[in-house]
């Protein structure tokens, strides 16, 4: 096999037992419990699960944006380096340059003080060489990218002076400025309307093509994972509990809280269908029940469910469950 070849075939992203803890006054509160995924070049990944499951806190971990009194540890390959253990100056380099991250809320994490060419330009002072008039243009070019109308004159506009939607059309750009390889996502249409979210999706999936991209896309909108991610994975209660294709997951879950989101997603059909609803609300991270955390609202479960925390185990080619009735689970069939 080629060099060339190998190389696509080895991930961009390959993350082990990602864990991370919170020392709190009650005690060590694990918010990300052993995760571990890939992520090949190209490719789209979606980290979905309820709110609360830990999704966000595994994308800051990923970007060592955990400070104390939170401890992350396990392993993040990029490129061949271990993010966890670089030294801060060449962790700086990476961030926001051959790494960079859409977060939540653009509202907060944009600076409201600054106009937003301020808020471009930061990026790229740091990860390149371009000079102050290299530095405008690039910026112009950006926001014309995202789709913003008279880029040039909106450049030095506030961010109050912009709407939701294109606050989160500024967040991309800061994001694209310095072309990075890896874009991580949190939620990045949240609080959208259903119009521009669509032109933020279609957005990210073009420069994904255009820059050839990978991105992990965190998010509790299935149909957002639907139409825009090629892998995902399924978190609750700080852990992965399935991963697959979106087309194999969508189709065969394997894992009852996949198959109770997948069933409270309305479906085109018949009127007046009730949907299906998973009963309970999720554990709080300070006090994860024994054996699986799903258990208690598990219409599988069993004793040895309530006692035994199962692994995630691969059982096809390209998927992976911790459930020790899957097979069951599946049989089942998809909800209608």
């Amino acid at each position: 096999m080629s060099a060339l070849a190998k190389t696509h075939l080895e991930p961009a992203l390959s993350v082990s037992n990602l864990t991370t803890v919170f020392q709190t006054a009650a005690g060590a509160v694990t918010a990300v419990d052993s995760v571990s995924f890939d992520v090949m070049p190209g490719q789209v990944l979606g980290l979905v699960g309820e709110s609360g499951s830990g999704k966000s806190v595994t994308l800051r971990s990923l970007m060592r944006l955990v400070h104390a009194p939170g401890k992350v540890s396990g392993r993040v390959l990029w490129q061949g380096r271990d993010l966890l253990s670089l030294s801060p100056g060449a962790l700086r380099k990476v961030r926001g340059g051959e790494i960079a991250m859409i977060f939540q809320e653009p509202t907060t994490a944009l600076n409201p003080v600054l106009p937003v060419r301020i808020q471009i330009e930061e990026n790229l002072r740091a990860h390149t060489a371009l000079n102050g008039r290299e530095r405008r243009a690039r910026a112009i070019e950006l926001l014309e990218l995202v789709g913003i109308p008279a880029a040039e004159r909106r450049l030095d506009d506030y961010p109050h002076q912009f709407s939701g939607g294109m606050k989160q059309r500024v967040m991309i750009a800061i994001a694209l400025a310095s072309d990075p390889k890896l874009l991580l996502a949190d939620e990045p249409t949240t609080a959208l309307d259903v119009t521009i979210q669509d032109q933020i999706l279609k957005l990210i999936l073009d420069l994904r093509d255009e820059f050839a991209m990978s991105v992990v896309f965190v998010t509790h909108d299935l149909g957002v994972v639907a139409g825009t991610c090629d892998r995902m994975a399924v978190m609750y209660a700080g852990r992965i509990v399935e991963t697959g294709s979106v087309r194999q997951v969508f189709a065969e879950p394997h894992h009852p809280y996949t198959r109770g989101l997948l069933g409270s997603v309305p479906r085109g059909g018949a009127e007046r269908t009730m949907l299906t609803s998973i009963d309970g609300t999720p554990p709080s991270l300070s006090a994860i029940p024994p054996g699986c955390a799903f258990n208690p609202r598990c219409d599988f479960a069993t004793e040895r469910c309530r006692a035994e925390r199962p692994a995630l185990e691969p059982f096809a080619a390209g998927r992976t469950v911790a459930c020790f009735h899957h097979a069951r689970v599946a049989a089942t069939g998809a909800p209608a």
